[in-house]
């Protein structure tokens, strides 16, 4: 491999572990951000080629999904790849349609995670194979889920709402206010049909037990 990549997570243990394993494939050049606006400026500055981050930062939401377009927005040509633990086919969907044409789990071994960078990296898709059929379905059915339509906050209190979390228990998780959260879940019953929130919780369920 050649060129330069940028790594933005949060935790250290995986920056260390994603170096490894790009400096033993022959990356020299490697920039590392642990938060979205830090991975945003250390693009702006460094205009790598190719750029892995995760989706989620400091329990702050999938506030990875509006980096991506705001990377894409700045440099269209970057390749991204996706490296989450994330395994919700809407939300690999909402990834690729936001820029980025590689999308890997967290529990890839090193040498999937080596061949992941390289096809990314040479402009190729490489969707995880526990993900590629879901994801295929999702966007190959005839009646597109309207989940895609919603927010990355949006998204991710739904998907806490469909493990059994209150609205007390997700404003402390994600660091919100109840209101917030209270606000979030009108908008979606309203994007979703949902006309009461025990609807919107069944509709959760549904789609957890389905995905």
């Amino acid at each position: 491999m050649s060129g330069s990549v940028l790594i933005i997570d949060d935790h250290p243990v995986v920056l260390q572990g994603c170096r490894v394993v790009l400096e033993d494939a022959g990356l020299a050049t490697i920039h590392v951000a642990t938060g979205v606006e830090e991975g945003y400026q250390s693009f702006y500055r460094n205009r790598p080629g190719l750029v892995v981050a995760d989706l989620t930062f400091q329990d702050s939401g999938l506030t990875g999904l509006s980096l991506i377009r705001r990377i894409r927005a700045l440099e269209p040509a970057t390749r991204i790849l996706v490296f989450s633990m994330h395994d919700d086919p809407v939300i690999v969907a909402r990834a690729l349609e936001g820029g980025a044409i590689g999308y890997l789990l967290k529990d890839t071994p090193s040498v999937d995670f080596a061949t992941a960078v390289a096809r990314v990296q040479a402009g190729e898709p490489y969707i995880d194979h526990r993900l590629a059929m879901k994801v295929a379905i999702l966007q190959s059915s005839q009646r597109v889920s309207p989940l895609l339509a919603l927010t990355g906050r949006e998204l991710q209190i739904f998907l806490l709402l469909s493990r059994g979390k209150s609205y007390e228990m997700i404003a402390k998780y994600l660091s919100l206010s109840y209101k917030t959260v209270a606000n979030t879940c009108s908008s979606m019953r309203r994007k979703l049909g949902a006309e009461s929130l025990s609807e919107l919780i069944r509709l959760a369920i549904r789609h957890h037990s389905q995905s």
